[in-house]
C-alpha cells in the first residue's frame, strides 16, 4: 500500500510541476515594408523570443531607435512566412522610442499549428507608423547574421507551411 500511495504522489508532482519541455520561437523585428513617403518615419530594430510550455505562450523582447514613440504592440496570424494576416493577440509594451514588450496567453490547438508553421508573426507600431513600424516572423530558434553580411545558400529559413493556393500561382 505504501508503494502505491507514493506512486500516486510522484504522480501528481509531475502533473503539478506542469510539462518538462518548452518550444522556443524567436525573431528579429526590423523595418516593416517601406515607401518613399514612411520611409522617414519607419526606423529602429529589436528582438522577440517566446516561449511555449504546452499551456501558456510567453512573449518577452526589445527595440530601440524608432523615431517617435511606440503605441501598440501584437503578434499577428499571417498565412506564412512574410505573408501578413489579421491580429491575433494584443502585447503590452513601454511606450517609449526604446523600451520592452511582453505577455502571456493561452493557444488553441489551431493557434499552435500556425506558431509552429511560422504564421506568428510580432508586430510593433508607432504614433508616426501606425500600420507597422518593425516587424519579425517567429521562428525556431536560428542565427541572425549581421546586416549586410553575405550568407552561403538562400539565407533565409525555407517557408513551413505555404498555402496550397498560394503554390499554384
Amino acid at each position: 500500500m505504501a508503494l502505491r500511495s507514493g506512486g500516486i504522489g510522484v504522480l501528481a508532482l509531475l502533473f503539478l510541476a506542469g510539462p518538462a519541455w518548452s518550444e522556443s520561437f524567436e525573431t528579429r523585428l526590423s523595418s516593416s515594408p517601406l515607401t518613399d513617403g514612411t520611409r522617414i518615419n519607419i526606423t529602429g530594430d529589436g528582438r522577440a523570443l517566446v516561449e511555449w510550455d504546452g499551456n501558456i505562450l510567453s512573449v518577452s523582447g526589445n527595440f530601440q531607435g524608432l523615431a517617435t514613440h511606440a503605441t501598440t504592440a501584437a503578434i499577428y496570424d499571417g498565412l506564412g512566412i512574410g505573408i501578413p494576416g489579421p491580429k491575433a493577440f494584443d502585447l503590452s509594451l513601454t511606450q517609449d522610442t526604446s523600451g520592452m514588450i511582453w505577455g502571456s496567453l493561452a493557444l488553441t490547438r489551431k493557434q499552435v499549428a500556425a506558431l509552429r508553421a511560422g504564421h506568428f508573426y510580432v508586430q510593433i507600431n508607432s504614433e508616426k507608423a501606425p500600420d507597422g513600424n518593425l516587424t519579425g516572423w517567429l521562428l525556431p530558434p536560428h542565427p541572425f547574421p549581421g546586416e549586410g553580411v553575405p550568407v552561403a545558400g538562400a539565407g533565409f529559413l525555407p517557408q513551413f507551411d505555404v498555402p496550397q493556393k498560394l503554390n499554384n500561382r
